[in-house]
């Protein structure tokens, strides 16, 4: 997997360099400080004279480990988001004994131990690596867009009707991480239905309205579309629109159901529109632009994308640039697009209770920017803690402050709720209201269901391993007695230390399915829990499980239901 990764990203920068658009030698400092995504680029172009020596071995596979690992926070020209910036004024100060040390153990603020993740001589290379300057990456066209793109099956040729007889509204699509896949786990029977090729680090998973299509997206920018009504649900249609990605998602105003797909970019820094059933692009935008400090900036990433309910449109978080586009689709050939200043690094977030409100996290700026989707405005700006990483985040219906949405944190040791109300509890809307304590920093997801009385969050990121493995479970009707900690990973019964990660609920809300992340070669497992008594109903353990991570409902993701 790992080698034919490295093969298709060197033909698409080898074919990128040689279209008339790449001049990219040309660019100014300015803009190559940006810059990131997977290149060809060798060493011996893009090493620091006075950086420690590093062989050409060395930097393609420092390269490739951190663009697999790394560039999601760091970037990976390493100008810093979520992860702080690991450009070569810094890196070469820290020197390579320093930065061996900080790989091997990882910081309270939520970078994670890479100890027995990566060996001692790889940890080596990476200190040696982030010491050189890093590759610059081609751009990427619709030229390029549509070499890669595949109808596995044409629209004309799929099912008219369901051809199985799953309960697919209670599917589970599974990341494995490592391997490049993602499994299609059944809810109800707990088995695995099919593993299916998609790219690499698949990060979301996304649902049609209809509930029939899974959509995937990689770290490598590949688009994978699932189609769960044939015999033995597969693949039907893939593209590469980028060479870096995070966020998909599908057209959900009523009249426009299934209609279109948005996929959005790491890099090049842009989003790409595309037929739904088909996946064949439509129409492309560049989100290079000004910040809203009036900076301009060459490289801004396109970060969650979520589809709005009131209004035929898309909700697109511009993370370098601080900005949420509500991207009209109602007319493609004369897109309208309305640009809302929020805060800076924006990353992900999610609905409050009602659906019109989108909880915006901007990460590294330590806000919750709410946007109201109805109106096409900002709501306010709330503080929180360090780091927000609500995921899609959580609702629910506190006893004294009303509806109360729940972010947690990387860099900080408690879970924020934040009142959602403006009607029924005015004195507490766009407010912390709830300050929950955790067991240590390192939140990635919280999450819990209108049929729940539980507010479930991981610990992933936390560098202590006693802690990684376990998540807290707080009552939400009594949410002042503070959390019941549950060590999943022991648990589980894989062994090691592996991490434990994103809680989601299945269909019926009364199960919570937690990811039990091990290292490749070495066992992961998906934990299943009763909501309700907190006890394990039972752990699937497969072999193809390889680096389970996130974990995505169909029913509650189809319904954006967290």
């Amino acid at each position: 997997m790992k080698q034919k990764l490295i093969t298709v990203a060197a033909a698409v920068a080898l074919a990128s360099l040689a279209g008339s658009n790449v001049a990219i030698a040309a660019k100014k400092k300015a803009e190559e400080a940006y810059q990131s995504a997977p290149s060809a680029v060798t060493a011996a172009s893009t090493e620091k004279p006075n950086g420690p020596t590093i062989t050409k071995e060395e930097f393609a596979t420092g390269k490739e480990i951190f663009f697999e690992r790394c560039a999601g926070c760091h970037g990976v020209l390493r100008k810093g988001a979520t992860g702080k910036p690991l450009t070569t004024d810094i890196t070469l100060k820290r020197g390579t004994d320093t930065l061996v040390a900080t790989i091997t153990y990882g910081t309270s603020g939520g970078m994670p131990s890479w100890e027995g993740t990566l060996s001692e001589k790889e940890i080596n290379i990476m200190a040696r690596y982030i010491q050189q300057e890093p590759p610059q990456p081609p751009e990427l066209g619709f030229k390029e867009m549509m070499a890669s793109w595949k109808e596995f099956v044409d629209p004309a040729d799929r099912p008219t009707k369901k051809m199985n007889d799953y309960n697919i509204s209670n599917f589970f699509s599974v990341t494995l991480r490592d391997a490049g896949k993602v499994a299609l786990i059944d809810g109800d029977t707990k088995k695995i239905v099919n593993i299916i090729d998609t790219g690499y680090a698949v990060h979301i998973s996304r649902m049609s309205e209809s509930g029939r299509y899974v959509y995937v997206v990689g770290r490598d920018g590949k688009v994978v579309m699932i189609d769960l009504w044939m015999k033995k649900p597969d693949r039907v249609a893939e593209i590469k629109p980028c060479m870096e990605a995070r966020s998909v998602e599908l057209s959900k105003y009523k009249g426009y159901e299934d209609k279109y797909a948005i996929v959005g970019c790491y890099w090049p820094p842009q989003y790409v529109i595309m037929d739904a059933k088909t996946l064949r692009p439509i129409r492309a935008e560049g989100t290079r632009g000004m910040t809203i400090d009036n900076v301009y900036h060459p490289e801004v990433r396109v970060a969650a994308i979520i589809a709005s309910h009131q209004r035929p449109e898309f909700m697109v978080n511009l993370k370098e640039a601080g900005k949420v586009l509500l991207v009209d689709y109602s007319d493609l050939k004369a897109l309208k697009v309305t640009s809302i200043d929020a805060a800076k690094f924006l990353h992900d977030g999610g609905w409050d209770s009602t659906k019109r409100y989108f909880m915006d996290a901007a990460n590294k700026s330590n806000i919750i920017s709410v946007i109201d989707s109805k109106e096409g405005k900002l709501v306010k700006n709330i503080t929180v803690g360090k780091i927000p990483h609500p995921g899609r985040g959580a609702n629910i219906n506190d006893p004294k402050y009303g509806p109360v949405w729940f972010t947690g944190h990387l860099g900080d040791d408690w879970l924020a709720g934040i009142g959602t109300d403006p009607k029924g509890h005015p004195d507490s809307a766009w407010k912390v209201v709830r300050h929950l304590n955790m067991e240590g920093s390192g939140n990635l997801f919280v999450k819990t269901n209108p049929k729940s009385t539980h507010l479930w969050a991981d610990n992933p990121l936390n560098p202590d391993s006693e802690t990684y493995g376990t998540v807290a479970v707080f009552d939400t009707n009594n949410l002042d007695k503070g959390y019941k900690l549950i060590n999943v990973a022991k648990d589980s019964g894989v062994g090691g230390t592996p991490r434990v990660v994103e809680p989601e609920y299945n269909k019926a809300g009364d199960e919570v399915w937690i990811s039990v992340w091990n290292p490749q070669g070495k066992q992961s497992a998906i934990v299943v829990y009763d909501d309700k008594t907190l006890k394990v109903k039972t752990v699937i353990k497969d072999k193809r499980l390889v680096t389970a991570t996130g974990k995505f409902n169909v029913y509650n993701t189809q319904h954006d239901i967290y």
